[in-house]
């Protein structure tokens, strides 16, 4: 059966300057035409009728009123209604390992961007998956970590939709004193490297003056995880290379954190640290990632066509 697929290159930022982006709407109907299916590249900003609709980027509650942002918003509420599929293409979650301009792998799911809302089609793992991703970026699941000093939080964009709109100043002070509830190790902060007011935030916290609390200057996350003890995170892809890493992670979000099958819940648990088996879990998060080759060829719609159907 033919699957009609529709690709829109004016979900795109308008100036966008990255080759990356307009390379996935074009390579992945260029796999779509290889497989047998019916491709469109859709260049207006009129949604069509399509079994699947395939965006770069995802639209959220509260997002701006652009007109790029607004074709995402009406093509996904187009499919819903129709009953028909997304695919959401998003940021990869090696991303700490994952260097360069353009990335060499990246994130596709179908109907949402979180493991409560999405489709990520890697309930039954290639495990040749992750043996490409982890010769491609040199990589590997460490053993777990047995000694470290510090614990640090890895924040997420001040009131960034994945948070649910939360204000970061006072989810970290809420959290920093949730820590000193169960442990006296020192505190390490690292804001999101991303976030544009990180300046007004170090000036928050500095106000504060709490004790063994430090904020993290370092550009590499990889630096801040060398004397860890353990890692804090809401719900985004810290957690994830924590996990790989070998460093005991808690993710406080854990309905829509990739990380939760192998992170704590609960900061009690901050001293009393336990192992998790993290072998299947990785070859499923392998599973949801591909490259703009692998678009280009056919291979990663040869997989993601299994779920193209309701």
């Amino acid at each position: 059966m033919t699957i009609k697929v529709a690709s829109y290159l004016m979900g795109i930022p308008p100036g966008n300057t990255n080759p990356e982006k307009p390379a996935i709407i074009v390579n992945f109907i260029e796999g779509v035409w290889r497989n047998g299916d019916n491709g469109t590249i859709v260049t207006d900003y009129t949604p069509v009728d399509a079994d699947v609709a395939v965006v770069q980027g995802y639209v959220h509650p509260g997002s701006k009123n652009s007109q790029h942002l607004n074709l995402r918003k009406s093509v996904f509420e187009k499919q819903q209604q129709d009953g028909k599929r997304s695919i959401i293409v998003d940021s990869n979650l090696f991303l700490y390992a994952d260097t360069g301009n353009t990335k060499k792998f990246l994130r596709y799911s179908y109907d949402g961007i979180f493991p409560s809302t999405g489709e990520y089609c890697n309930n039954d793992p290639d495990p040749q998956r992750w043996e490409t991703i982890k010769k491609s970026l040199d990589i590997d699941l460490k053993p777990q970590r047995k000694t470290g000093e510090n614990i640090l939080i890895c924040c997420q964009r001040d009131g960034g939709w994945s948070m649910d709109g939360k204000a970061l100043i006072p989810w970290l002070i809420k959290t920093v004193s949730y820590v000193r509830k169960y442990s006296d190790r020192s505190i390490v902060i690292r804001f999101h490297p991303g976030d544009k007011n990180v300046l007004v935030h170090k000036r928050a916290i500095a106000r504060y003056r709490m004790k063994d609390v430090r904020i993290s200057n370092n550009s590499n996350i990889l630096q801040d995880f060398d004397n860890a003890h353990a890692v804090i995170n809401y719900n985004s892809s810290p957690a994830v290379a924590a996990a790989i890493e070998g460093i005991p992670t808690f993710v406080l979000d854990p309905k829509n954190s990739q990380a939760a099958e192998v992170a704590h819940h609960d900061l009690k648990d901050l001293e009393n640290i336990r192992e998790f088996d993290r072998e299947s879990w990785i070859l499923k998060m392998a599973q949801m990632h591909w490259t703009l080759d692998e678009l280009k060829d056919g291979t990663a719609w040869q997989h993601l066509r299994n779920w193209a159907k309701k």
